[in-house]
């Protein structure tokens, strides 16, 4: 099941601990990046995509209210904080709920079941991905992506129409795709196995270019051909 990704902001450490411990009991959420303040969290928002940000309000320098005010696009929010007065502010901006500290475990789960409703997610079924490219969020039907390169931190995303520079790991990006359709066949390329047009040796013909299968990914290639009913590949 893919998971949705969210980050957890606040300057206060325990509080942070208290609230990563119940992120990593919910099959339903992946923490990524926990932060100490707004400035480091408008910072990774603006290079990463996120579904959830937990958010304190009360931080130095930018509170979490003014966070959300400053920028055009946020993931879904849930407040965190220990003053009760935010409240009607913190919904006014839609937030899907409002947690006053010390937030207990029961009431955190009932934050993240509104959030469940409001964002129904059915990973299986969908027929494209989001991916953030030079400070724009680009929509890519699977159908139309053909291979991804590993570029350091970056990737290049080579689809029908465009080619995109993402700042995202190829291994964080496989995850994200339907592994019946997409698979790793080099620690630099990831393909679409639809998009094929032959094999011959141990490359594999996309197009109007030529990809390497190495040794380390040649079985699990082997594999997911298999399982689409295709040809041994007998690399």
């Amino acid at each position: 099941m893919k998971k949705y990704r969210c980050i957890l902001v606040d300057d206060e450490p325990l509080a942070r601990e208290l609230i990563a411990g119940f992120i990593a009991e919910c099959p339903e959420l992946e923490l990524v990046a926990e932060l100490p303040n707004a400035i480091d969290a408008r910072a990774f928002l603006q290079q990463h995509l996120v579904d959830l940000m937990f958010l304190d309000i009360n931080m130095p320098r930018l509170s979490g209210i003014r966070l959300v005010k400053s920028m055009e696009q946020t993931p879904a929010v849930i407040f965190i904080t220990a003053y009760a007065e935010y409240a009607v502010e913190g919904f006014e901006l839609e937030a899907i709920d409002y947690l006053l500290k010390p937030v207990s475990q029961e009431r955190f789960l009932k934050a993240i079941s509104r959030f469940l409703d409001q964002f129904p997610r059915q990973i299986s079924q969908a027929d494209y991905i989001l991916v953030k490219s030079d400070k724009k969020i680009y929509r890519i039907e699977l159908d139309e992506l053909l291979y991804a390169e590993a570029l350091g931190d970056y990737i290049r995303i080579i689809t029908k129409e465009k080619t995109l520079t993402v700042y995202e790991r190829l291994s964080t990006f496989a995850e994200r795709l339907p592994s019946d359709r997409f698979c790793r066949i080099h620690k630099s390329h990831l393909i679409s196995l639809s998009v094929i047009d032959y094999i011959e040796g141990n490359r594999i013909r996309i197009g109007d270019i030529f990809l390497p299968v190495s040794h380390t990914y040649r079985n699990e290639f082997n594999e997911r051909l298999k399982k689409r009913g295709s040809i041994q590949s007998n690399l």
